[in-house]
């Protein structure tokens, strides 16, 4: 049972946190730095990286403006002349590892800022924000992770702290926290942090309050569909800064990638029909009386959709499959439907099924997922 006294004890960490800042990078904490160098020179050390970059207005964050036949009511960016002849317009979707080009945008206009389009960089950036708002109600702030009225999350105020909590809930480090990769502080307070995708994987974009997809509030994910501001870039607000002594983004942590793929950061996959329920959980369900009533019914249906990840090795949502299918079996087994060995077994028989001799990741999660759902009973055709 996840039971703690408070949200400070369970991440293990000091309050304000967050606000510190490596003796490596500044002289004094939550100090501006100085103007970075060049754009042109950022945007040519991404390019030398297989980072291909795009034009931000000067002194903004966000893209240059499109031409004016571009910005007119009905234009279609496939098959756009702009494009097609390298302007930048369209904002990442121009983006380029092309030298010349570079050259000649950057020379043009050196008061460009730069950005990197993540998906073709092949990027998962973890946008930390730190704004000033109400946290929303607890079952919002970590999608799909009940948190307890028992824990006091008195003092929580932003995407360092629900990161924070998700990180100590899977026993790892906070990226914030992630010494190994690329972290650039940003000028409102909030913080990047950078780290390679698996070349298979399409992570797509999210915001942290954003549906049907989201990490934590206040934490957005930047990945195909989105783009990052380059460390060094200046803007009005001030300079984004590498921070620590990492400049190169590590490979992204496999209990993060499966953190996104359960909060639905993968696209959808073709997956053909799905399989019946493998025998042994489909006895498993019966012998503990779950196969004759409606629960037997709905915890089926959830173990079909995890048993159809075998068509698919990679993409097919495996981890959110089960992760949902172990929250069903345990309200369910808080209903009284089901025994909790009972539901384990049939969870443990449809993960092997789909991803044979991974029994140390899907116990994870099914073990998550069972305790999490322990707190919220099924109650399947009213209460007896």
């Amino acid at each position: 049972m996840f039971v703690v006294e408070s949200l400070w004890s369970l991440m293990g960490v000091r309050m304000a946190h967050e606000l510190d800042v490596s003796s490596s990078d500044s002289g004094q904490p939550g100090a501006l730095a100085a103007a970075g160098p060049p754009s042109i020179a950022l945007a040519r050390w991404c390019a030398s990286r297989g980072w291909p970059v795009h034009p931000l207005a000067p002194g903004r964050k966000t893209p240059t403006a499109n031409c004016e036949a571009c910005r007119q009511p009905g234009h279609v960016r496939t098959g756009c002349a702009c494009l097609l002849a390298g302007r930048w317009c369209h904002g990442f979707h121009a983006a380029t590892l092309d030298f010349a080009r570079i050259e000649e945008w950057w020379s043009a206009r050196p008061g460009l800022g730069v950005g990197v389009a993540c998906g073709p960089a092949n990027l998962v950036v973890i946008d930390i924000d730190a704004h000033g708002q109400p946290p929303p109600d607890r079952d919002r702030l970590l999608p799909g992770i009940p948190i307890p009225r028992s824990v006091d999350l008195s003092g929580l105020a932003n995407g360092f702290h629900t990161l924070g909590v998700l990180a100590a809930l899977r026993g790892e480090v906070s990226p914030a926290d992630d010494e190994t990769t690329l972290r650039v502080r940003t000028p409102s307070g909030g913080l990047h942090v950078w780290y390679r995708a698996h070349g298979s994987h399409r992570w797509q974009c999210s915001t942290g309050s954003s549906s049907p997809r989201a990490l934590a509030w206040q934490v957005d994910v930047r990945a195909h569909g989105g783009y990052i501001v380059v460390p060094g870039t200046t803007t009005t607000a001030g300079t984004y800064t590498a921070v620590g002594p990492t400049r190169e983004p590590a490979a992204l942590p496999s209990w993060l990638a499966q953190e996104l793929a359960r909060t639905g950061h993968l696209p959808p996959a073709h997956v053909p029909a799905p399989r019946p329920v493998p025998p042994r959980a489909r006895q498993a369900v019966i012998a503990a009386g779950g196969g004759r009533d409606a629960s037997g019914g709905a915890l089926s249906r959830v173990l079909s959709e995890v048993t159809a990840c075998a068509a698919v090795p990679e993409g097919a949502a495996f981890s959110a499959k089960l992760n949902r299918a172990a929250y069903t079996a345990g309200g369910l087994v808080a209903g009284g439907h089901l025994s909790e060995a009972a539901a384990e077994q049939a969870l443990r028989a449809a993960a092997e099924q789909a991803r044979p001799g991974q029994d140390r990741r899907y116990g994870a999660i099914i073990r998550s997922g069972l305790d999490a759902g322990l707190l919220r009973p099924l109650f399947l055709g009213g209460r007896a």
